[in-house]
């Protein structure tokens, strides 16, 4: 999902769930505001507060996508069936300008 398109449905109030798998202290640093943080280990540990709901809209992102990748294969995994990447990931989102939440 462009970040274009995830900002105009959260203006929208029609936005996907938001997983960000980075660290905590990248997490804290700044995110997508109201995204759900699930560091990839987490999900890996299934210690996650990843919605129950396998038909979920998802959208996850990490800095620059490897530990996105990896969730995504993790959820898959668990069942989860409507999982996208946010394209350009948390750099991308910073460089397109979009606000962050601390």
């Amino acid at each position: 999902m462009q970040p274009n398109e995830l900002m105009q449905r959260m203006k929208a109030e029609n936005a996907p769930i938001v997983v960000d798998v980075r660290t905590g202290i990248e997490f804290r640093r700044g995110h997508i505001p109201g995204a759900l943080h699930a560091p990839t280990w987490k999900i890996l540990l299934r210690l996650d507060k990843i919605p129950s709901d396998r038909n979920a809209e998802l959208v996850i992102t990490c800095e620059h996508g490897p530990r996105a990748r990896i969730a995504e294969s993790l959820l898959q995994a668990y069942g989860h069936r409507n999982i996208v990447l946010l394209d350009g990931h948390m750099a991308g989102w910073r460089r397109s300008g979009f606000p962050l939440q601390k």
